[in-house]
């Protein structure tokens, strides 16, 4: 069973959905198959010596399936989560009325870890090591500190800045999976899984169709999928095919290889107004009026995994990728690099 303390309101809408077709084991679960393989040893370990297993980091890009992985290890070891976010914890108190709340074999998730308070981050410390809570009473000379036996739980954090976690934390953690993008097999093996779940007949090639366009990231194969699902029922008699495809994407303006409107914006301002590059990311971040976080955390990873952009000593630089993708004359510097 869930619980989810910075959302406990009934899910509607595409939160459920997105819910509903999230894998719930490690078999259904596709791709990282090195992830899963250890996953699988570690829990069975922990069940046979029948104790919760201990606590896990994953750390990655958005969107790769941090949050659907701490729901399966809940679910292998048939323990209730509870959910919560870094931002949502904003007093110690959020954070020690959770930990006592929880029962033996609890999973508590925390997604965004990164961004939880270090004052917060401090009384993890002794509820991971020692599965103890320590408070302090009173103020000044008369203060005592009072520590309080919790039940052993498991602690899975999420994040997307690895670099942003304190050492003392990080270091708390039995096991940290780092979360790759997906290749494009496993792409459309996910485009198919999901396609089954929301009752769509998509052949192979309007599923690889769609998988080609998602980034190489599940989340965004599904949330393209339902955008799909729906160009097809209004537009295409409810047809799911490459007119449907092409018809939502073009809508959507994601072009051939999943980059939208912005990612070629950034590409396009990098070549035309920078002479494609180096520029250093916050006067891109500026040329565009984005934040840097968005560009650095939500863009440049995909940008850099498809050869788009590359990264330099003197800043991010625009690849012959790049170039020939946006229709632009390859400049001769560039001929024989990336």
């Amino acid at each position: 069973m869930e619980e989810r303390i910075i959302a406990p309101e009934e899910l509607v809408g595409e939160e459920k959905i997105d819910l509903s077709l999230r894998p719930k084991s490690l078999a259904e679960f596709i791709g990282q198959s090195v992830i899963k393989e250890n996953l699988g040893i570690f829990l069975e370990a922990a069940r046979r010596r029948g104790e919760p297993c201990e606590h896990v980091l994953f750390y990655g890009p958005p969107g790769l399936g941090k949050t659907t992985l701490a729901h399966v290890i809940a679910n292998e070891m048939e323990a209730n989560v509870k959910v919560t976010s870094g931002p949502a914890l904003e007093r110690v108190g959020d954070l020690a009325a959770i930990l006592t709340n929880l029962e033996e074999g609890d999973v508590l998730f925390i997604d965004e870890i990164h961004r939880m308070n270090r004052n917060i981050e401090e009384v993890l410390y002794p509820a991971m090591e020692d599965f103890a809570l320590d408070l302090v009473i009173g103020k000044g000379p008369s203060a005592r500190t009072l520590r309080l036996d919790l039940k052993r739980f498991t602690l899975i954090g999420a994040t997307t800045r690895l670099s942003l976690l304190s050492g003392p934390l990080r270091d708390r953690f039995g096991s940290i999976f780092h979360l790759d993008f997906y290749g494009p097999d496993e792409m459309a093996a996910i485009v198919e899984r999901s396609a089954n779940l929301l009752n769509i007949n998509l052949n192979q090639p309007t599923a690889a169709s769609v998988a080609t366009r998602s980034r190489r990231t599940p989340r965004i194969a599904n949330r393209l999928l339902r955008r799909v699902r729906d160009f097809a029922e209004v537009r295409n008699n409810g047809l799911f095919d490459e007119l449907a495809v092409a018809g939502a994407l073009k809508a959507l303006n994601i072009d051939d290889r999943g980059l939208d409107e912005t990612d070629r914006r950034a590409l396009t301002l990098l070549i035309e107004k920078f002479n494609g590059g180096p520029v250093g990311l916050s006067t891109l971040a500026a040329a565009m009026a984005e934040e840097t976080d968005t560009l650095e955390d939500v863009l440049e990873p995909f940008l850099l995994q498809e050869g788009l952009l590359a990264r330099t000593p003197r800043g991010r630089v625009a690849t012959k990728t790049a170039y020939e993708h946006l229709g632009y004359p390859v400049p001769e510097s560039l001929q024989t690099l990336f």
